[in-house]
C-alpha cells in the first residue's frame, strides 16, 4: 500500500509517518509506503499513491482535496484525537474502511 498523508507541512505529520511505518512492520503489513506532503504538492504527487488521508489541520480544504483526487480515490480525514496521539490501529482501520468497499 502506498499511503499519502496530506498536511499543512508541519512536523507532526512526519512523526505520524514513523508511527504508521512501525505499526505496519510490527503487524506484517507489507508492502507499506507512507509519505507526508503539504496540500500545495497534491496535484504533482497524487498519482504516486493509492490512498490519501488528511490531517485535521487541513479539514477546511477537504472539498478541494477530494475534488483534486477524484471520486474513485480513497480519501478520508484522520480524526483529531487519533492524529494527535498517532493512533496507528485506528488509522489503519480507517484505511481499511475506505479501501475495502
Amino acid at each position: 500500500m502506498k499511503l499519502l498523508l496530506i498536511c499543512a507541512g508541519g512536523y507532526s505529520t512526519s512523526m505520524l509517518v514513523k508511527k504508521l511505518e512501525k505499526y505496519a512492520a510490527e503487524n506484517g503489513i507489507d508492502p507499506f509506503i507512507c509519505e507526508a506532503h503539504a496540500t500545495t504538492e497534491l496535484a504533482e504527487i497524487k498519482d504516486q499513491f493509492e490512498v490519501c488521508l488528511y490531517g485535521p489541520q487541513v479539514s477546511n480544504r477537504a472539498g478541494w482535496i477530494k475534488e483534486m483526487l477524484g471520486p474513485d480515490y480513497p480519501v478520508a480525514k484522520i480524526e483529531p484525537a487519533d492524529y494527535a496521539i498517532g493512533n496507528a490501529p485506528k488509522i489503519f482501520a480507517l484505511i481499511d474502511s475506505i479501501t475495502k468497499k
